[in-house]
């Protein structure tokens, strides 16, 4: 900042440290993902929505209803974003279930399967994200991750400029927020940050 007028060099700060906070998207996993439509075309889905292939909906077994994610297929590095609003696919093995039209965008429908990357936008509103530590030593957090996600819990590691690793609990819903502190608690975590997620609609990548 050599030279630049003092008020100009804190505006650049400030400016970079609220950039800093914004939480980013983050992969929650890779596998296959596939389709559904035909026989399931206007059957109420697992949120009460009403399925419909040509939207851009898709099925998670765990994720919240309402959450945004965006599905690369891994073969032919095209994209999807679609809104989580049923439960499934109940097959080993595949971690999400896509609408006809998601399947189309990303060249699923001849393939029947392909292995995606799922990465995670933004949840529905009233939704939080606790941060339950924060690791020098990203074995350690890799550790807490599976320890907590055996426990049921949705799990991210977020990675800082500094070289640290947070492991956040995501999109704990407002009514849930005390139980779960307290089951963290229970399993030996506790002193957690807790924040809002992101805005749904909001893209993080800022497209």
């Amino acid at each position: 900042m050599d030279g630049m007028p003092i008020i100009e060099a804190m505006k650049v700060l400030a400016l970079a440290l609220v950039v800093a906070a914004v939480p980013p998207a983050f992969t929650l996993e890779e596998g296959l993902a596939s389709w559904y439509g035909g026989k399931f075309q206007g059957r109420l889905t697992s949120s009460g929505e009403v399925f419909d292939t040509n939207l851009l909906t898709a099925a998670h077994k765990t994720l919240p209803f309402g959450t945004l994610v965006k599905v690369t297929n891994l073969d032919n590095g095209r994209s999807t974003m679609v809104k989580i609003n049923d439960r499934g696919p109940f097959v080993e093995g595949r971690v999400i279930d896509l609408s006809r039209a998601a399947a189309e965008q990303i060249d699923l429908v001849g393939t029947g399967t392909a292995r995606v990357s799922v990465e995670v936008l933004s949840f529905s509103s009233d939704r939080f994200a606790i941060q339950v530590g924060a690791y020098a030593l990203e074995r350690n957090a890799e550790k807490v991750r599976r320890h907590l996600e055996e426990a049921g819990f949705l799990v991210s590691l977020e990675r800082t400029v500094l070289g640290v690793t947070r492991v956040m609990v995501r999109g704990v819903s407002g009514k849930d927020l005390e139980a779960t502190r307290a089951a963290l608690a229970g399993l030996g975590y506790d002193g957690h940050l807790v924040r809002p997620e992101q805005p749904e609609g909001t893209d993080r990548e800022g497209r």
